[in-house]
Protein backbone atom coordinates (compact mmCIF):
# COMPACT_ATOMS: atom_id res chain seq x y z
CA UNK A 1 0.00 0.00 0.00
CA UNK A 2 1.35 3.42 -1.00
CA UNK A 3 1.85 6.36 1.73
CA UNK A 4 0.99 9.23 0.83
CA UNK A 5 2.63 12.32 2.23
CA UNK A 6 2.37 15.97 2.20
CA UNK A 7 0.16 18.45 0.92
CA UNK A 8 0.36 20.23 -2.33
CA UNK A 9 -1.47 23.64 -3.32
CA UNK A 10 -2.20 23.29 -6.98
CA UNK A 11 -5.13 24.98 -9.93
CA UNK A 12 -7.47 23.32 -11.92
CA UNK A 13 -6.28 24.54 -15.47
CA UNK A 14 -8.49 25.86 -18.07
CA UNK A 15 -9.97 22.08 -19.29
CA UNK A 16 -10.32 21.84 -15.66
CA UNK A 17 -7.22 19.30 -15.09
CA UNK A 18 -5.26 19.21 -12.40
CA UNK A 19 -1.51 18.26 -12.74
CA UNK A 20 -0.82 15.29 -10.15
CA UNK A 21 2.00 16.34 -7.68
CA UNK A 22 5.62 14.74 -8.73
CA UNK A 23 5.72 13.91 -4.97
CA UNK A 24 3.13 11.91 -4.98
CA UNK A 25 3.83 10.12 -7.93
CA UNK A 26 7.61 8.89 -6.46
CA UNK A 27 5.74 7.77 -3.20
CA UNK A 28 3.39 5.20 -5.49
CA UNK A 29 5.10 1.70 -5.09
CA UNK A 30 6.61 0.36 -8.70
CA UNK A 31 3.42 -2.61 -7.57
CA UNK A 32 0.30 -0.54 -7.68
CA UNK A 33 -0.81 0.37 -10.84
CA UNK A 34 0.11 4.36 -11.68
CA UNK A 35 -2.39 5.91 -13.98
CA UNK A 36 -5.72 4.58 -12.48
CA UNK A 37 -7.56 6.01 -9.91
CA UNK A 38 -10.52 6.18 -8.48
CA UNK A 39 -12.53 9.27 -6.89
CA UNK A 40 -15.02 10.07 -4.77
CA UNK A 41 -16.71 12.34 -2.33
CA UNK A 42 -15.75 11.70 1.03
CA UNK A 43 -18.18 10.34 3.73
CA UNK A 44 -17.81 12.71 6.38
CA UNK A 45 -15.78 15.81 4.74
CA UNK A 46 -16.56 18.21 2.38
CA UNK A 47 -13.64 17.16 0.54
CA UNK A 48 -12.79 14.14 -2.49
CA UNK A 49 -11.09 11.12 -2.15
CA UNK A 50 -8.87 9.90 -4.75
CA UNK A 51 -7.99 6.22 -4.17
CA UNK A 52 -5.09 4.80 -6.42
CA UNK A 53 -6.92 1.90 -8.02
CA UNK A 54 -5.28 -0.91 -5.70
CA UNK A 55 -6.21 0.76 -2.60
CA UNK A 56 -9.57 1.07 -4.29
CA UNK A 57 -9.70 -2.72 -4.67
CA UNK A 58 -8.72 -2.93 -1.03
CA UNK A 59 -11.75 -0.61 0.64
CA UNK A 60 -13.74 -2.51 -1.74
CA UNK A 61 -12.57 -6.26 -0.34
CA UNK A 62 -13.48 -4.34 3.45
CA UNK A 63 -17.17 -3.91 2.30
CA UNK A 64 -17.56 -6.97 0.93
CA UNK A 65 -16.21 -8.55 3.45
CA UNK A 66 -18.63 -6.44 5.78
CA UNK A 67 -21.87 -6.74 3.58
CA UNK A 68 -24.90 -9.24 2.63
CA UNK A 69 -26.38 -8.27 -0.48
CA UNK A 70 -29.43 -9.38 0.81
CA UNK A 71 -30.13 -6.88 3.52
CA UNK A 72 -31.88 -3.79 2.51
CA UNK A 73 -29.65 -1.50 4.82
CA UNK A 74 -26.58 -2.91 3.29
CA UNK A 75 -28.01 -2.23 0.17
CA UNK A 76 -28.18 1.56 0.99
CA UNK A 77 -24.92 1.65 1.85
CA UNK A 78 -23.16 0.42 -0.85
CA UNK A 79 -25.90 2.41 -3.09
CA UNK A 80 -24.51 5.58 -1.27
CA UNK A 81 -21.14 4.68 -1.11
CA UNK A 82 -20.81 4.54 -4.72
CA UNK A 83 -22.92 7.28 -6.01
CA UNK A 84 -21.01 9.74 -8.15
CA UNK A 85 -18.34 7.20 -8.04
CA UNK A 86 -15.82 7.72 -11.10
CA UNK A 87 -12.55 6.14 -12.44
CA UNK A 88 -9.96 8.58 -13.78
CA UNK A 89 -6.69 8.30 -15.70
CA UNK A 90 -3.45 10.26 -15.03
CA UNK A 91 -2.34 11.12 -18.54
CA UNK A 92 1.03 10.99 -20.26
CA UNK A 93 1.41 14.70 -19.02
CA UNK A 94 0.40 13.75 -15.08
CA UNK A 95 -2.99 15.53 -15.32
CA UNK A 96 -6.35 13.89 -13.80
CA UNK A 97 -9.29 15.59 -15.06
CA UNK A 98 -11.98 14.91 -12.22
CA UNK A 99 -15.33 15.30 -13.57
CA UNK A 100 -16.97 18.65 -12.95
CA UNK A 101 -19.89 16.78 -11.60
CA UNK A 102 -17.83 15.53 -8.51
CA UNK A 103 -16.13 18.77 -7.92
CA UNK A 104 -19.43 20.67 -7.55
CA UNK A 105 -20.37 18.46 -4.80
CA UNK A 106 -17.77 19.54 -2.49
CA UNK A 107 -17.60 23.54 -3.80
CA UNK A 108 -14.14 23.07 -5.76
CA UNK A 109 -13.74 26.03 -8.04
CA UNK A 110 -10.56 26.63 -9.20
CA UNK A 111 -7.43 26.35 -6.50
CA UNK A 112 -7.06 23.10 -4.51
CA UNK A 113 -4.90 21.36 -2.23
CA UNK A 114 -4.12 17.64 -2.52
CA UNK A 115 -3.38 15.57 1.00
CA UNK A 116 -1.94 12.76 1.54
CA UNK A 117 -3.44 10.86 4.43
CA UNK A 118 -2.11 7.62 4.43
CA UNK A 119 -2.91 4.98 1.12
CA UNK A 120 -5.59 7.76 -0.32
CA UNK A 121 -5.55 11.26 -1.25
CA UNK A 122 -7.76 13.96 0.26
CA UNK A 123 -8.76 16.56 -2.56
CA UNK A 124 -10.01 19.96 -1.17
CA UNK A 125 -11.04 23.85 -2.09
CA UNK A 126 -7.72 25.71 -0.75
CA UNK A 127 -10.22 27.79 1.26
CA UNK A 128 -12.26 25.19 2.76
CA UNK A 129 -8.72 23.15 3.41
CA UNK A 130 -7.19 25.91 5.38
CA UNK A 131 -10.63 27.14 7.51
CA UNK A 132 -10.68 23.55 9.20
CA UNK A 133 -7.31 23.58 10.56
CA UNK A 134 -7.91 22.23 14.34
CA UNK A 135 -6.93 24.34 17.30
CA UNK A 136 -3.35 22.80 18.80
CA UNK A 137 -4.86 22.31 22.27
CA UNK A 138 -7.49 20.43 21.00
CA UNK A 139 -5.65 18.36 18.65
CA UNK A 140 -3.37 17.25 21.28
CA UNK A 141 -6.46 16.29 23.03
CA UNK A 142 -7.80 14.36 20.10
CA UNK A 143 -4.06 12.33 19.78
CA UNK A 144 -4.20 11.75 23.47
CA UNK A 145 -7.64 10.10 23.53
CA UNK A 146 -6.85 8.18 20.08
CA UNK A 147 -3.22 7.04 21.36
CA UNK A 148 -2.90 7.96 24.51
CA UNK A 149 -4.32 4.23 26.40
CA UNK A 150 -1.98 2.91 24.04
CA UNK A 151 1.43 1.35 25.31
CA UNK A 152 3.77 2.54 21.94
CA UNK A 153 6.48 -0.15 22.41
CA UNK A 154 3.90 -2.91 22.37
CA UNK A 155 2.88 -1.52 19.01
CA UNK A 156 6.87 -2.05 17.66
Amino acid sequence: MTTFIGDYPCKLDVKERLLFPAAFKKQMSAASVQDRFVVKKDIYEKCLIIYPMDEWDRQMSIIRSKINPYNKEHNRFIREFSRGVAEIILDSNNRLLVPRRLLDLVGIEKEVVLAGQMGKIEMWDKNVYESIRENEDDFAALAEKILGGSNIDEQS
